[in-house]
């Protein structure tokens, strides 16, 4: 059974840091792509990293520069770590497995953070 937890998340000040991690069960991380999105109320769900299986990075022009992906394939963890937050990061990160193998997509259950100006 695959199942994504994210840890971490919380209330942070403007230009403040913080990071998420998703540990992956299930077998699946090796061979999967590992994606943080994220979704603000009334908006729509928006990919803000990826990391592939050989550790290219694809990283949202609107966090380029703020924030970084990195995974510990030993570990079965992503992680996302986000500096100088600004009010508009405040969302729902959700971890995301796209298994390469399967052409299928798994998700965790969301983990909210919130930026105070």
């Amino acid at each position: 059974q695959v199942k994504l937890v994210e840890l971490g998340g919380g209330l942070v000040q403007a230009g403040g840091s913080l990071s998420v991690s998703c540990l992956a069960f299930g077998s699946i991380f090796s061979s999967s792509a590992m994606g943080w999105y994220r979704q603000a109320p009334g908006k729509q769900r928006e990919l803000v990293a990826r990391i592939t299986t050989d550790g290219s990075t694809n990283i949202a022009d609107s966090v380029k520069g703020r924030f970084t992906i990195s995974r510990d394939n030993a570990k079965n963890t992503v992680f996302l770590q986000m500096n100088s937050l600004k009010p508009e990061d405040t969302a729902v990160y959700y971890c995301n497995a796209f298994v390469l193998a399967w052409g299928k997509d798994y998700w965790g259950q969301g983990i909210q953070v919130t930026v105070s100006s």
